[in-house]
């Protein structure tokens, strides 16, 4: 079951370290994938547009297209961001940021539709929780449908010092999250996805979108007409 994990950070923290932990239950490590953000997505959308008309004229597509390759074909995505004045690392709004033609305001992939995805964030204090959901909220209009998330506050600055403590209650968490992951066997789209699409797919229709490349990508998935990508 191919894993691709995207770690909002260098450094192998407590937020590394859950996302690996969960990574383990539902896997095998031959089958798992990583980056790390900044090291292998080293840049800031300077909003160009260039990926409006044309994804591969984004200055960073290189850098940017490798991931997202493993990402298309992975099963399940699991993010991993420590929280940073109680929101998302500054790497992982940047990754947001550059993979924002991804959304259904733009050109949605049909493979996002059916995947499942895991959110992890760590806090010393608080923080955690909003962190995580910078992020669910930018999968839920990639289109995937089932998110889990999951943040903490440890009560560290690094894993070294969480206490035995808490890291059992980790380990209990985990192990409940990889169970849902596992049993989630088909999954499908749910209503509050459909609405967005559905809402996306007026304005394309009605010209109300980017533009007109965005607006024949649409037409070219035939989702103006009958086809949908959960279909």
């Amino acid at each position: 079951m191919k894993t691709v994990l995207i770690h909002g950070q260098n450094h192998k923290g407590s937020t590394y370290n859950i996302g690996r932990m969960i990574a383990n239950k539902i896997t095998s490590d031959d089958e798992i994938v990583e980056f790390f953000l900044p090291k292998d997505l080293n840049h800031f959308c300077v909003g160009c547009y260039k990926c409006i008309d044309n994804p591969e004229t984004c200055p960073f597509y290189q850098e940017k297209n490798k991931i997202m390759k493993e990402v298309e074909s992975a099963e399940i995505l699991i993010f991993t961001t420590p929280t940073y004045c109680m929101r998302s690392s500054a790497p992982m709004k940047s990754f947001i940021d550059l993979t924002f033609n991804y959304w259904m305001s733009h050109r949605p992939r049909k493979c996002m539709f059916s995947k499942k995805a895991i959110v992890v964030s760590t806090a010393a204090g608080t923080g955690a929780k909003s962190a995580v959901k910078d992020v669910t909220t930018a999968l839920f209009y990639w289109g995937i449908p089932y998110i889990l998330s999951y943040g903490i506050s440890v009560q560290a600055m690094n894993w070294n010092g969480v206490k035995e403590k808490i890291k059992q209650k980790i380990e209990k968490d985990t192990s409940k999250i990889a169970k849902k992951v596992l049993s989630k066997k088909n999954v499908k789209v749910g209503i509050k996805t459909k609405v967005m699409f559905m809402m996306m797919r007026m304005m394309q229709k009605a010209n109300f979108g980017s533009g007109e490349a965005d607006k024949k990508y649409w037409e070219d998935k035939d989702w103006l007409g009958k086809n949908r990508p959960w279909k």
